[in-house]
């Protein structure tokens, strides 16, 4: 059994601490984005070093305390949150551990504490020259520990990878307080079991990311962006194998964009200017970055000919330039705003094999016709597979109308993604919210070697007690 963080136990932790560790616990620390629920703590705790973050976890560990990581508070799982009804636990930030520690631009090499955050790191490295390619709308606010603890993945994993795949080495705090110095900048490092692998992704069960190690890329010489009309997901998915056999690793980016999420976007955003005055029932955006001396637009060009030759687009733009470019990606990256402000009644962040895509779509929207009286917006990154497939009120109603339906919408689309060989979470993690979507979904030996591997690397269940796994 925890214990709670207590005013007794905050006032011995605060001795042992530099003044100013311990801060206020205001209310924005216990709030999730989508405001599905309040979290607690006994006390807020945001140190300024590694060796600061360790002395708090040996001392929590000696008091039977449970730590809740906090990056930048932007996760969608609930994560960073612990609701009320257990032993209130300290709330561990990072957010005043925020220094780049230093670039290796010949290397493609950035080291950054986990408060950075991820525009910091992107301006870093852009003032070296250098490319960090995870992009995630909400890049202003969430930090790099966050983005590693969930293996955030963002517009451009088609191209890049995950987080899991830009990080060489991460220096991390484990359970009994031991320093984790894993900051390598290898390339090849056999040296064992992969502990980096192990944390990234753990949402802070295993240990606490404190550092990375990150993978630096050249910056595109050479960029353009086109919004392509397609008759359907399929067309979508036959565009992308065209795009990738012309242009390989070009395509750095193609995003799937429903009929919905333009809609959502004209009722809820109307100052937004719309690409087209009819909007089409699906589009996509593709993005490329391309060698010096390569036209990218000229590439566009030649792709929407190709497309329109083989039936799979009907109409198209070719940003012009560098800000209708940003003005196409402005629209897309609204899409997650559009819907907050018509507000969901279950959202879903699934990925599924490339060539079922389509059928799920079709399968899922029928079947959910045939259940109720309500909206889908599909969107999301076609590229890597990963769709957000959100349920929405009829327009004229609530969310708050089909509350005692929510998780009858999340079964039926999490049921059919499993069934159709998904996984019910793509990029946003399990936190909290989705424990269960595991337990019911997940391998048994997987979460039997999950379950060990917690009981070995945290025993006494103080790291983000009840996040991935069932406290």
């Amino acid at each position: 059994m925890l214990n709670p963080a207590d005013d007794a136990f905050a006032a011995r932790l605060a001795a042992a601490l530099p003044d100013g560790t311990l801060r206020p616990l205001t209310p924005a620390y216990l709030e999730e984005p989508r405001g599905r629920f309040q979290g607690q703590a006994g006390v807020l705790a945001a140190p300024r070093t590694v060796d600061e973050v360790a002395a708090i976890v040996r001392f929590c560990a000696a008091a039977r305390v449970g730590i809740v990581p906090r990056s930048g508070g932007t996760g969608l799982v609930g994560g960073q949150v612990m609701p009320p009804g257990g032993p209130a636990p300290l709330l561990l930030s990072l957010e005043r551990m925020t220094a780049i520690r230093a670039v290796y631009p010949a290397e493609n090499v950035l080291v950054a504490e986990a408060g950075a955050i991820l525009a910091d790191v992107h301006a870093a490295a852009a003032g070296v020259g250098r490319l960090f390619p995870l992009t995630l709308a909400s890049q202003g606010s969430c930090r790099i520990g966050g983005n590693l603890a969930t293996n955030a993945g963002g517009v451009n994993v088609l191209r890049y990878g995950n987080a899991r795949e830009l990080c060489l080495g991460v220096e991390a705090v484990l359970a009994d307080g031991t320093i984790l110095h894993g900051l390598k900048r290898l390339r090849k490092d056999n040296t064992g079991y992969d502990l980096r692998d192990l944390l990234v992704g753990s949402e802070g069960s295993l240990g606490i990311l404190t550092a990375a190690s990150l993978k630096l890329h050249s910056i595109p010489a050479e960029e353009a962006a086109a919004l392509i009309v397609v008759e359907s997901p399929a067309a979508a998915l036959a565009l992308l194998g065209l795009a990738r056999d012309r242009l390989a690793e070009g395509v750095s980016a193609f995003e799937l964009i429903a009929r919905t999420g333009l809609e959502f976007l004209a009722e809820t955003m109307p100052g937004l200017r719309q690409p087209f005055a009819t909007p089409p029932a699906w589009m996509v955006l593709i993005d490329l970055g391309l060698p010096r001396g390569q036209d990218p637009r000229a590439a566009l060009a030649d792709l929407f000919a190709a497309a329109l030759e083989a039936g799979l687009a009907s109409d198209g733009l070719i940003a012009q330039s560098e800000a209708q470019r940003a003005a196409f990606w402005h629209l897309r990256e609204s899409l997650p705003e559009g819907n907050r402000r018509i507000g969901a009644i279950s959202s879903h962040d699934i990925s599924l094999p490339l060539g079922e895509v389509p059928a799920f779509i079709d399968r899922a929207g029928a079947m959910l016709a045939a259940a109720g009286d309500w909206r889908v917006n599909c969107f999301g990154h076609l590229g890597d597979g990963n769709l957000h497939y959100n349920v929405f009120p009829a327009k004229g109603r609530s969310r708050t109308e089909y509350d005692n339906r929510r998780s009858e919408v999340k079964r039926m689309v999490h049921d059919m993604v499993h069934a159709m060989g998904g996984s019910v979470s793509a990029e946003h993690g399990i936190g909290r919210l989705k424990v269960e979507d595991l337990e019911r979904y997940g391998d048994p030996a997987k979460l039997a070697a999950m379950r060990a591997i917690k009981a070995a690397l945290d025993p006494l269940g103080i790291l983000n007690p009840g996040a991935v796994l069932r406290a």
